[in-house]
């Protein structure tokens, strides 16, 4: 397979590149003074005006594959762009192609009705409000997605939804607006998997409480954060569930697909970051004698970092072709392989980086720290190393049934 991006990629990658180095790699700071500044939890003046800017470049929603009101890209197409984007944490939202907001919104555009993508989706796409997603709970083993206890109960015309949910990523951003909650509405159905529905929650709603925020190895990642959330008898209308009761399963294995190829594109980038960091560092600093950039060990972990960079983009961009030509379905075993092999690639690139400044690596001024944060709980958002192997080995002994 050749993956070498068209002539319309090619011209947005430069868009891209040009606009990463005027605008967003010289407010990375700005961003954070900003949020140590104010408080915490409200948007930052400079995100507003990147947005701006981008959305005037024509660098808006790029992410949305096959869709009417996305960019017209491919899944393959949008890789390398997806990458780019990738290599600052401040970039994403720059471009309204951030999670979780680019998972709902794939959500809404595939399985909501007509009233609710022009409620909802239109100004999602327009950057307006933010949305989160209610999936994981504390009081159960949210790796298999069947154990949640959250409820979903019709009365009437309306449904009653309880449960506690965390880890809901964006919960606390006063842009948040609507939720998407995943509980049972027929919890004894014999078929585990048609137990579950998912609907829209308004966070306005009535008994809806934000209770507090999580940290990530001390990092609240504010303005956008990792909140837990009560939902206590939180009534709906009907007409607020997607696609239908029981299939909440079905729209998660569908969200969480292209959910997780765009973490691991966005890892690529991160990686090609924290390589770049510590081949600048190593040719600046001199040790017994002579530049790290000289010592065996430093040249054979830029090596090493090089090779599995390269080997993890291309699994990516396999993935990413097959998502394109025969479906998620299809590319499940590459979508998996995908989520073990580039966060354990990251977390080895980052690690290697921050040896290579010794005390410097692990604190805030270079912020390798908090790459490394990152790149270690990608092991475990979208589902863990655990599970993903596990689908990998037994669709691999399929093939000997």
């Amino acid at each position: 397979m050749y993956f070498a991006p068209n002539a319309k990629v090619t011209a947005l990658q430069e868009k891209l590149q040009a606009f990463m180095d005027q605008h967003i790699y010289p407010n990375e700071g700005r961003f954070a003074e900003e949020v140590e500044a104010g408080d915490r939890w409200q948007p930052t003046a400079v995100m507003e005006e990147l947005k701006d800017k981008a959305r005037a470049a024509g660098l808006w929603n790029l992410f949305l594959a096959h869709s009417k009101h996305g960019a017209g890209l491919t899944n393959l197409e949008y890789a390398p762009l997806c990458e780019i984007m990738g290599r600052s944490l401040t970039a994403p939202e720059a471009f309204n192609c951030s999670a979780p907001d680019t998972g709902n919104m794939e959500t809404i555009d595939l399985y909501g009705t007509e009233a609710q993508k022009e409620q909802w989706l239109k100004p999602l796409l327009e950057g307006r409000i933010r949305s989160c997603f209610a999936m994981t709970e504390p009081a159960v083993a949210s790796s298999d997605a069947t154990n949640i206890q959250s409820t979903i109960v019709r009365d009437g015309d309306h449904y009653i939804i309880n449960g506690r949910k965390w880890w809901t990523t964006g919960a606390l951003d006063p842009r948040c607006k609507i939720a998407i909650f995943m509980g049972k509405t027929d919890p004894h159905n014999p078929d585990r998997h048609r137990q579950q529905s998912m609907v829209l929650v308004p966070m306005d709603t009535p008994g809806v409480k934000v209770l507090r925020p999580l940290t990530v190895f001390g990092y609240d990642d504010a303005p956008h954060g990792h909140a837990e959330v009560l939902f206590e008898n939180v009534r709906l209308p009907q007409s607020n569930i997607l696609l239908g009761e029981g299939r909440g399963f079905e729209i998660a294995q569908g969200r969480l697909g292209p959910g997780r190829i765009h973490h691991c594109m966005r890892a690529i980038g991160m990686a090609e970051r924290a390589l770049e960091d510590m081949c600048r560092r190593v040719k600046s600093r001199t040790a017994f004698g002579k530049p790290l950039a000289e010592q065996g060990v430093t040249l054979e972990r830029i090596a090493e970092a090089r090779i599995m960079i390269e080997q993890a983009r291309l699994l990516v961009l396999k993935a990413a072709h097959m998502m394109d030509t025969v479906g998620n379905k299809v590319a499940r075993a590459e979508i998996a392989m995908i989520k073990v092999a580039v966060p354990n690639m990251l977390s080895r690139v980052v690690d290697m980086a921050m040896q290579a400044h010794g005390a410097a690596g692990v604190s805030g001024d270079f912020g390798l720290a908090r790459l490394y944060a990152g790149a270690r709980t990608l092991r475990i958002v979208d589902g863990p190393d655990e599970v993903h192997r596990d689908q990998i080995g037994r669709l691999e002994l399929r093939k000997y049934n």
